[in-house]
């Protein structure tokens, strides 16, 4: 329900009830699958199952979620416009379970058919998780005014965000593996994929029920008004830039999980591996940024969190040379700082949308998160499209018998720097764009 003022639940200095918390967290279950399976499992879905080259396979995963960058902001007007988000996640959310399932069906086999069916149902899906996305991300600036609490809201949701990593990104390529791999195995993926999604949009729609949100007023009478606006917020523009460019890189990383274990680890199901040692520390490391933050504040927290996640990247370098054992450990190290980076990050958001609202006395979280989510989508979009021109650049051979094939050491150099060193520079690098960036909720509102 949505009301013109506070209520009981959401007060500037109050505690959000950990019924409400948990309810709110349960959505990363579709975020976080939804934002991790494709950027996993589709590039190499496209290269070694269905033989698509490498370089078209990098723009038939980019264009789908390219068309997000469009709809996004789309979708932030018109939940703005409805008041109550919960109606956009369930609907939004089941329709995206049946299309996330439909993108792994394979009913064309291999070949130009097949890529451009995996396109068109990756489009379907994509705008579907606009319209759960946008309204989800927005929801935070509604529940609670308190700037601390906003983290503690955003820590309870990057911790369920890890475990549906953990458990997408860990799993589905082991369903693969365990159902017989190729056309077979990803649809079964792709199914328990869906699964997941379907638990994650019942959980946040029943959780946050009992939930009242506090709007502020009417909004902007336009979608170019309220653009004009956004670009007005210099914090938000500082933030939104490093996020984007953060969002090209941990895409890039991301996008190289599985080539990384087959031509550079070389272990069994070393991609589940991987996301396991990427994903469970991160669980235990959330408490430990939420001081951090406390302490030192989000905006060097965040600086902090990524400058880990690139050195722990760059180490990855010396990966041939090391056991498996030990590039899982730096990669638990990758991921503490992917965990820091999401928690400042998300909770610095809504408190850029708060300062809005504060300024101009208007409801407009929906355009923010809009721009926002469509900003992440384009980077974890470009990341993909970034690792397969890599691929394609140092001479990645495509299969189509559902087995990656033997590369050479150009192909396995193009692997690996696409895995280390453009993750860690484009991380890194983003860092810079923060000092535009005032903690809003500590400074005066002008």
């Amino acid at each position: 329900m949505t009301t013109t003022g506070p209520s009981p639940e959401v007060r500037p200095d109050g505690v959000l009830p950990r019924r409400v918390l948990a309810g709110y967290s349960l959505g990363s279950l579709v975020t976080g699958a939804f934002g991790t399976v494709p950027g996993l499992l589709l590039l190499p879905y496209l290269t070694d199952t269905l033989g698509v080259a490498a370089g078209v396979a990098g723009l038939l995963v980019l264009l789908p979620k390219a068309w997000d960058v469009l709809v996004n902001p789309v979708a932030g007007r018109i939940s703005d416009r409805r008041g109550d988000r919960r109606a956009f996640l369930l609907v939004a959310g089941l329709l995206l379970a049946v299309l996330f399932a439909a993108i792994f069906a394979g009913p064309f086999g291999s070949g130009a058919g097949a890529g451009a069916y995996v396109a068109i149902s990756f489009l379907a899906a994509a705008t579907a998780y606009a319209f759960f996305q946008v309204p989800y991300v927005a929801m935070p600036a509604e529940l609670t005014d308190g700037y601390d609490e906003r983290t503690r809201l955003m820590t309870w949701r990057v911790a369920v965000l890890a475990l549906a990593i953990l458990v997408s990104g860990a799993l589905a390529p082991l369903v693969v593996d365990q159902t017989g791999g190729g056309l077979a195995g990803h649809r079964w993926s792709g199914v328990f994929v869906g699964v997941l999604i379907v638990v994650g949009t019942l959980g946040v729609y029943f959780g946050t029920r009992s939930a009242e949100t506090r709007s502020a007023g009417e909004s902007e009478p336009d979608l170019r008004s309220q653009l004009r606006i956004a670009a007005a917020n210099r914090p938000f523009r500082a933030l939104l830039l490093c996020w984007i460019v953060q969002a090209v890189g941990v895409g890039t990383m991301l996008a190289g999980v599985q080539y990384f274990a087959d031509h550079i680890v070389r272990s069994g199901s070393g991609a589940t591996f991987l996301f396991a040692a990427f994903v469970g520390p991160a669980l235990l490391v959330m408490p430990v940024w939420s001081r951090v933050g406390a302490r030192f504040g989000k905006p060097r927290s965040l600086v902090a969190a990524s400058l880990l996640f690139a050195v722990g990247a760059l180490i990855l370098l010396a990966a041939p040379a090391l056991p498996p054992v030990a590039v899982y450990l730096v990669v638990a190290l990758i991921g503490c700082g992917y965990a820091g980076q999401q928690v400042f990050s998300l909770s610095m958001l809504p408190d850029c949308i708060a300062y809005d609202t504060a300024r101009t006395g208007r409801r407009q979280a929906g355009v923010f998160t809009g721009l926002w989510t469509a900003g992440e989508t384009l980077g974890l979009a470009l990341g993909p499209g970034l690792y397969a021109l890599i691929l394609q650049l140092f001479g990645y051979v495509s299969s189509s018998t559902g087995e990656a094939a033997t590369q050479d050491g150009t192909a396995r150099l193009g692997v690996l720097l696409g895995f280390t060193v453009v993750p860690a520079v484009l991380v890194g690098a983003a860092i810079l764009l923060l000092g535009a960036y005032r903690d809003v909720e500590r400074t005066r509102v002008d």
